[in-house]
C-alpha cells in the first residue's frame, strides 16, 4: 500500500511564496493520479491541483497562475509550488493519490498566510 508523507509548510506573508513535498513509498507511484486538496477551519476539503500519469494537470479557478504542480516519478514526490499566495489559502493542505479502488491521504500539512 502507498504511503504519503507532506512537508514543506509553514507560516508565510501574504504574496509569498512555498513549496510542498508529498513523498510516497510503493514501486507503482507513476501509475498513480495524484491531487492536492486543502481543508480551511470550517469549511470541506477541496480539490487544489491534479496531475495524472500521463501529466495532464487540472487546478481550481482559484489557484490558477498561482500554483503549479509536478511530479518526478523517479523520486516518488509530487510537489505544490504556491506563489502569490493569499490569506485565503490558509489551510491544511493534504496529498492524495488514487488508482483503481486504491485512495490514499497523507496527514496534511499546515499552511498559513498571514502577516
Amino acid at each position: 500500500q502507498v504511503q504519503l508523507v507532506e512537508s514543506g509548510g509553514g507560516l508565510v506573508q501574504p504574496g509569498g511564496s512555498l513549496r510542498l513535498s508529498c513523498a510516497a513509498s510503493g514501486s507503482i507511484f507513476r501509475l498513480y493520479t495524484l491531487g492536492w486538496y486543502r481543508q480551511a477551519p470550517g469549511k470541506e476539503r477541496e480539490l487544489v491541483a491534479v496531475i495524472t500519469s500521463g501529466g495532464s494537470t487540472n487546478y481550481a479557478d482559484s489557484v490558477k497562475g498561482r500554483f503549479t504542480i509536478s511530479r518526478d516519478n523517479a523520486k516518488n514526490t509530487v510537489y505544490l509550488q504556491m506563489n502569490s499566495l493569499k490569506p485565503e489559502d490558509t489551510a491544511v493542505y493534504y496529498c492524495n493519490a488514487k488508482i483503481a479502488l486504491v485512495d490514499r491521504w497523507g496527514q496534511g500539512t499546515q499552511v498559513t498566510v498571514s502577516g
